[in-house]
């Protein structure tokens, strides 16, 4: 796990502005930054990652950063991020929509598009950047998603807020194992956000049960390493009846059993291929995904992605960084319960 922390507080307050744009372009993607103080005042940037999720703690002086077509074609179009804020207030302007955020609410800004941050006074926010590839979400969705306030307060942007704030103040007490997993989980998390935002969630469904299937889903990402996980459970825990759980699933297309197993194949796929020293064992990562009988998950797998998890851990080994990585050759849908 790296850490960086910065800060312009020992620089003459001549040198600062020039620092702080380098810096902002260098921790984040590049950007224009505009300070709104004749004498800046001390600025802070803390930077951790967390797996492939950057988590970054920003203290400044008022300012404004742009996002421009120019900066856009110097690189980092790839990456969504989540601002939480902490104090003081901003204003995003992207996609044509314009947000008012306070602290405790959030926003998401797409580094694909233009966008316009406006901090008028002293703020402090705490970021989240996040490959867009991992949330498996389309640009449709993101655009449905930018541009607007999550409240950080109520239904599902109330769980984001508070697992990612949770996350922010307890990274640097995760292993890198466990920190590569809540990650992961973070971008699930995200990913239900913004299709809940487009409304993908069944719009033939009335809006409570569009909201309860959010909530359930939920719940089984926060568990799915749990082996005793089941229908009853779900349902007990949501205060609903096991038939009405799974009429929310059939609207999906799907079934509880479905979407969990694919679900926990899909940690299991892409643990295999994590890049590093060690080579995870098959076994343990199946276990630490809720598989309790090896040979049901080696079938399972086989199925979803038309090779066996060596077969496809020892592909991932041979694939350079940075290439197409983490994509099974097979596509089919695990057609098995959990």
């Amino acid at each position: 796990m790296s850490v960086v922390e910065t800060t312009i507080l020992p620089l003459p307050p001549g040198e600062r502005a020039d620092y702080w744009c380098e810096l902002v372009s260098g921790t984040f993607i590049p950007l224009d930054v505009r300070l709104h103080e004749p004498v800046p005042s001390a600025g802070t940037i803390a930077s951790r990652s967390l797996g492939p999720l950057q988590i970054s703690e920003v203290e400044a002086g008022p300012q404004t950063v742009d996002r421009s077509a120019r900066r856009i074609a110097q690189g980092g179009e790839e990456y969504l991020t989540v601002t939480l804020q902490r104090r003081g207030t901003a204003r995003l302007t992207q996609d044509g929509r314009q947000a008012l955020v306070g602290p405790g609410s959030f926003t998401c800004s797409d580094a694909g598009r233009p966008y316009l941050r406006e901090q008028p006074d002293a703020f402090r926010f705490t970021t989240f950047r996040v490959h867009k590839t991992s949330l498996g979400v389309s640009d449709d969705e993101l655009r449905a998603a930018t541009g607007t306030l999550f409240d950080g307060v109520s239904g599902t942007s109330g769980l984001v807020a508070a697992f990612l704030g949770r996350l922010a103040r307890q990274a640097a007490g995760f292993d890198p194992h466990t920190g590569h997993r809540l990650a992961l989980t973070a971008s699930d998390l995200l990913a239900l956000l913004v299709r809940e935002r487009r409304g993908r969630l069944d719009p033939r469904a009335p809006e409570h049960a569009r909201g309860m299937l959010t909530r359930v889903q939920e719940y089984v990402l926060l568990h799915l390493g749990d082996p005793g996980l089941c229908p009853e459970r779900v349902a007990a825990a949501h205060h609903v009846s096991v038939r009405y759980l799974h009429k929310l699933f059939h609207a999906e297309g799907t079934t509880l059993g479905r979407w969990v197993l694919r679900e926990r194949l899909e940690r299991c796929r892409r643990e295999l291929a994590r890049p590093g020293r060690g080579v995870p064992a098959v076994g343990a990562v199946a276990q630490r995904w809720g598989f309790v009988s090896p040979s049901h998950f080696s079938r399972a797998f086989r199925a979803a992605y038309g090779m066996s998890p060596r077969e496809w851990q020892a592909a991932a080994l041979l694939r350079p960084a940075g290439g197409s990585g983490d994509r099974a050759g097979g596509s089919a849908e695990p057609v098995a319960g959990a």
